[in-house]
């Protein structure tokens, strides 16, 4: 029976010692051990993370101030370019317009210059035509002398 009283004396200890929450030395060595582990994580971890995700963002924010940057600038460089590209196109347009109208002009003149040489020359032809005419009528008409006077002779000597 002695035994059995030891073992339910025991079985007491362990009952009021077991608890949920025994306030004993263990506690605040957990909140010590808690507590260094945190600031070991927020030394070695946490701060090293969060410097590099300010860098990122920081990063993040000048690469998007430097992207506007040069789209405002592209933009810019786009309006001067197609301002250049249109008054390029306007002078290029005048200086066709003028060079059409030197190749009319250059083309009438020449017409003309053209008429006037086919002018001369037909009327040199014609000219020539006359003279070979005249020269055609006067041998025919020495021809025409000397057959009347040949059929005169055959006339009268018969």
């Amino acid at each position: 029976m002695h035994i059995i009283i030891s073992l339910l004396s025991e079985a007491s200890e362990t009952n009021s010692k077991g608890g949920l929450f025994d306030f004993n030395a263990t506690l605040p060595l957990m909140a010590l051990q808690f507590l260094a582990l945190t600031v070991i994580l927020n030394s070695l971890y946490y701060k090293p993370i969060t410097n590099i995700l300010d860098d990122r963002e920081e990063y993040i924010r000048n690469s998007l101030t430097s992207a506007s940057a040069s789209l405002v600038k592209a933009n810019e460089l786009t309006k001067t370019y197609e301002f250049e590209l249109a008054e390029s196109r306007k002078s290029a347009q005048k200086i066709i317009k003028s060079a059409q109208e030197e190749a009319q002009l250059i083309v009438s003149n020449k017409l003309k210059k053209a008429q006037k040489d086919a002018e001369k020359l037909l009327l040199n032809a014609y000219n020539e035509l006359n003279i070979q005419k005249e020269q055609a009528l006067k041998s025919l008409e020495i021809q025409i002398d000397i057959l009347s006077n040949q059929i005169q002779k055959k006339l009268l000597d018969n």
